[in-house]
């Protein structure tokens, strides 16, 4: 049994028989994921999504190497063609958006979960990327095994790990040039950063990933005390907020607000001070989140924007 298959088995995020969406790309970790999905949900459960974004001229042999993939291993394929992509903008999000999109279309009509082939590697990138692009402790919370119907199964395994399953099984990849390609900031990461760190010391990544599971674990414990400041209430008195230590009351602001917004609002807890100077009124406070005083009291409405599957960038 290889590491990818054994991980994924630990996991416990793919059961046997459930209807399961496999994000398929070509590359390592999608074809590994795919194979391992099929080994432990039945091929009769899955389905493989590829998305042909048409941005590369070996997109179409992307799309072939996916459906030859999806023959051999019995599980069905669903290919969607992205379109278009802005002119401006981040491509990678726009990219994340169509396969997100597609996956819960897929998923809803089935009741199924949604597995992308994130590894430990993407784990200390994505949270090297997000410390140096945005503050906060969220940022170095790293992706989550399980985030509502999207799960992770291979994140305790590398990326060589995936290559290694690949061989072991006599599966080819395609690779992708645009993850190299050092116009992206998560391409330089990957190229730059990260071998920099690994210079310093060998086991940077393993130590990154292994700081952000300790911190989720004590994010737990700080939920909790959120939820106690709370009781149980879809408001809070200003009188109560005001008297909160200020890293609370900031935790208990951006609580409030991702529920009624349904998403992530990462800056809602920067405007705490404004909250507490509104007085009676409302006051957007962005990422879909308006937030209203009422009779001493601050609650929050949807102001725009809805939700759906996450992952990171």
């Amino acid at each position: 049994m290889t590491a990818a298959l054994e991980a994924a088995r630990s996991s416990g995020l793919l059961a046997p028989g459930r209807p399961l969406v496999v994000l398929v790309s070509g590359g390592r970790d999608s074809v590994c994921l795919l194979d391992v999905a099929v080994e432990l949900a039945g091929p009769r459960a899955v389905t493989a999504l590829h998305v042909n974004y048409g941005l590369r001229p070996e997109a179409g042999g992307d799309e072939r190497h996916c459906a030859d993939l999806a023959q051999r291993l019995g599980a069905d394929l669903v290919v969607r063609r992205a379109g278009t992509p802005p002119a401006t903008g981040n491509l990678h999000a726009w990219a994340r958006d169509i396969r997100l999109g597609a996956a819960a279309e897929l998923a809803g009509g089935a009741d199924a979960v949604v597995a992308t082939g994130h590894t430990r590697t993407d784990q200390a990138e994505t949270i090297l990327y997000r410390l140096a692009a945005s503050p906060g402790r969220r940022a170095l919370l790293g992706m989550a095994p399980r985030d509502g119907q999207l799960v992770r199964p291979l994140l305790a395994v590398t990326r060589e790990q995936t290559a290694d399953h690949c061989r072991a099984r006599g599966l080819t990849w395609r690779d992708d040039t645009l993850n190299d390609d050092p116009r992206f900031a998560r391409a330089r990461v990957r190229g730059a950063l990260v071998p920099a760190l690994e210079a310093v010391h060998p086991a940077a990544e393993a130590n990154v990933v292994r700081t952000a599971e300790l911190l989720r674990e004590e994010a737990a414990v700080l939920d909790d005390v959120v939820e106690t400041a709370l009781a149980g209430r879809e408001d809070i008195s200003i009188a109560h907020l005001a008297a909160l230590p200020d890293a609370l009351a900031r935790l208990v602001v951006r609580r409030l607000a991702e529920r009624a917004a349904g998403r992530l609002c990462p800056r809602a807890a920067a405007r705490l001070p404004d909250l507490l100077a509104l007085g009676e009124g409302a006051l957007d406070v962005g990422d879909g989140a308006r937030a209203v005083v009422r009779g001493g009291r601050l609650s929050f409405t949807a102001s725009a924007g809805r939700a759906g599957l996450r992952s990171d960038p």
